[in-house]
This record gives structure tokens, sequence and C-alpha cells, in this order.
């Protein structure tokens, strides 16, 4: 899809603001942040965005717009820093950008990572020790449910949430271990266990 500069711009002012607050402006905040005069501004554009499949617009929701997977991605400026929400461990039954798992914002210049990052995980084990991904590293995460094969995803399996590089063997989605000790993870299509990928890995920042 090919968006025009405003509503690239818009687009990526609902990200920031789902990524800051997770939730999407209101309509009354995007003409205000864009000094639209007519207050049917922003709808129009909305209505724009949705025609070329870059948001979803859901009247049943309040502030109901969702960025799609297949929405292009803004090239990042270099040394653009943006606080990107660093999340902990992960309570059964809440969203994993649920604010309480937000442990704070970390400044991090998103221009070292394609694509995107939308936020930090906080890596727990070491099950991916041969790739590089380590016991307490940061792991720079896109969110998306669109993955290949040999990625790196951070995926949810009912209420636990792992880091594992994604296979799929015939009808089943097998999810490797970077780690002899650890076994893999297969997921049956159509079995009982809730699934779901929550983003990609695009990099791994180490505290010394």
């Amino acid at each position: 899809m090919k968006l025009s500069p405003r509503q690239t711009e818009i687009l990526a002012f609902i990200r920031g603001r789902i990524d800051q607050d997770g939730l999407p402006p209101t309509r009354s905040e995007i003409n205000a942040h864009f000094g639209f005069k007519s207050p049917n501004a922003a709808q129009s554009h909305l209505r724009a965005l949705a025609a070329k499949g870059a948001i979803r617009l859901d009247a049943r929701i309040a502030r109901g717009i969702v960025p799609t997977a297949d929405a292009p991605e803004p090239p990042p400026t270099e040394g653009a820093t943006v606080d990107l929400p660093l999340i902990g461990r992960v309570a059964a039954g809440r969203p994993l950008l649920a604010l309480a798992h937000q442990e704070r914002r970390v400044p991090v210049d998103v221009s070292l990572f394609r694509p995107g990052p939308h936020y930090l995980l906080r890596v727990q084990g070491d099950s991916m020790r041969d790739a590089g991904i380590l016991d307490g590293d940061l792991l720079a995460v896109h969110r998306t449910q669109s993955v290949r094969e040999g990625q790196i995803v951070v995926a949810r399996i009912e209420d636990e949430v792992t880091v594992k590089r994604f296979q799929r063997d015939g009808e089943r989605i097998r999810l490797v271990a970077e780690n002899p000790e650890f076994d893999d993870l297969v997921i049956e299509d159509g079995g009982q266990r809730e699934f779901a990928i929550e983003g990609l890995g695009v990099g791994v920042i180490r505290r010394l």
C-alpha cells in the first residue's frame, strides 16, 4: 500500500500513542495534534487509511483504531531515540503490553533495528543461549503476528510467554530451543492449548 505523507504521519502518531499509553488516540486528539480545523478531518483521514488497509476501524469499542500487520513501517531516522516499554514478568490472563507488566521505559536508538521495535522483553532463562540470547538480556521486539520460518519469535502458550525459533512442521508449529538442555515446544493445529505469536525478535540489548 502507498500512503500519502500526511497519512504516514497520522499512522505514526497512532502507533506512538499505542506504544506510549496502550491506547490509540481519539479523533479529537488527532485533530489537535495536527491542527486540523474541521472536526471531521481526523475521521476522513482514518477512513482513507482504513480503505488502504493500514488500519481497521472498530465502531464497537472506544478509540477503535487498530493498525494492521500489513501497515507500512516508517523508516527509522538514524540516531532516533524512542522510550520503549520494558516488559518484565508477565502475569497470567493479562495482555503482554498491559501497564502492569511494564517495569519502566528505556531510551533506545530504534535505527539500530529493522524492522523497528515496539517494546523490550526481559529474557528469562537460557533456552536461547546458543542464539546469543542470554538470561537477563533485553530482547527488542517488533509487534507482529506475521513471521517466517527460522525467525526468533515471542510466543504465548496459554498464559506463558516464551522466546523461541519458529518452525512449521507439517500441520504443527515447532518452537525450537537454541540450547540442547531444553526441549522444543510443539503446537498442534486445532489443539487445545491457546497459542499466539506476540512479536518478532529483532535484536538484543545486554546490560553489563
